[in-house]
């Protein structure tokens, strides 16, 4: 069924240039939203200047376009909505959703070493009179089933118990990925999310901040990963390589292949993108 309410969209870190494991992301939610009729947008998660990489957000919306990849509408840059994620913080403070912490990363490698496999709650109570925080985290409720339905993964149930307080504004002042995007997602007006599989897990804390600040859930969906030899899944951590955009229709063959499209007829990019989409709308929709 189409829809013209669908929003969906591609969200990379400019980090480096993309590699296949990226490009797959991209195609799979770019066809997505074809398929559904519906809107693809971009937006540039350049929260992390130190990972940054000068140059790496030109060269891959360049990528994307030669790709055939074209979004809809002026994309975002993280580095420019901090105002949205002060006021998501804001909310989540007056509401007691969320507190200060002066845990350094040495206290909690310790905790990490005497057995905690989450934040252990150090600073939940407050801090001390004329205290100020190193950075901020969201109080995860207790005792909460995070549950969802994914497109692709199937029925998914996470306790709240077993995530912790994360973290959402770092002590370098950088703000942290999960409070961006869900600000980002509902301030977009995104309806479906189609992304690596790696960030599963991340849904139920999206999902639980989500709750907490009054917003929508949205409809997820994530992909297999792609891995190198070594099972290890493809990143700039990994060595991946990059696409070369002069390899772009045997490249797309790859990416088709990797989401499960067997038979493929066309030789040109336009042609692998129509079939691409018309494919997914089968057998995804």
């Amino acid at each position: 069924m189409l829809s013209r309410s669908y929003v969906g969209r591609f969200a990379p870190s400019p980090t480096g240039r993309l590699h296949l494991g990226s490009m797959v992301a991209a195609v799979a939610s770019w066809v997505d939203a074809r398929a559904h009729g519906g809107t693809w947008l971009v937006r540039m998660e350049d929260l992390d200047p130190p990972r940054e990489i000068p140059g790496a957000a030109q060269d891959i919306l360049q990528t994307l376009l030669a790709f055939g990849l074209t979004w809809d509408g002026e994309v975002a840059y993280q580095s420019q909505r901090g105002h949205l994620y002060q006021a998501g913080l804001d909310e989540l403070l007056a509401n007691h959703q969320a507190f200060g912490c002066i845990c350094t990363r040495k206290q909690l490698q310790e905790d990490r070493e005497e057995g905690a496999h989450r934040y252990p709650g150090t600073c939940r109570n407050g801090l001390p009179s004329g205290v100020q925080p190193r950075s901020h985290r969201f109080l995860m409720p207790e005792g909460q089933r995070l549950s969802w339905v994914d497109r692709i993964a199937g029925e998914q149930c996470h306790d709240s118990d077993d995530i912790g307080d994360i973290i959402v504004k770092r002590a370098d002042g950088h703000w942290a990925y999960h409070l961006a995007v869900v600000i980002d997602d509902a301030d977009q007006g995104v309806t479906h999310v189609v992304r690596g599989a790696d960030l599963l897990d991340s849904t139920s804390i999206h999902l639980a901040l989500q709750q907490a600040l009054g917003l929508n859930p949205l409809i997820y969906a994530h992909i297999p990963l792609v891995v190198n030899d070594q099972g290890q899944k493809l990143s700039k951590q990994t060595m991946a390589l990059p696409v070369e955009i002069d390899e772009k229709e045997d490249i797309m063959k790859q990416v088709l292949t990797h989401l499960g499209m067997v038979d493929i007829q066309s030789t040109t990019l336009p042609g692998l993108l129509n079939e691409g989409v018309a494919w997914w709308r089968k057998a995804r929709l």
